[in-house]
């Protein structure tokens, strides 16, 4: 026959949601720091595409080379 468990007290309960929060809180922060170190251009450990002119006249004069 089966059997209930114990009932979680209040105190495990709440100690439970605030370790939860705390850890969603970090990652929050590390998200906006990462944000911020990519604006402003002084990040080094994520690496990121970037539209330069210079890719957009390479394929503007392929393009050119292609049609001729």
């Amino acid at each position: 026959m089966a059997v209930p468990k114990k009932r979680t007290s209040r105190s495990k309960k709440k100690i439970r949601k605030t370790i939860w929060r705390e850890k969603a809180n970090q990652a929050g922060v590390k998200a906006l720091s990462l944000a911020r170190s990519i604006l402003t251009g002084r990040s080094k450990s994520f690496y990121y595409a970037t539209i330069s002119k210079s890719s957009e006249t390479s394929t503007a004069s392929i393009n050119e080379l292609n049609e001729s």
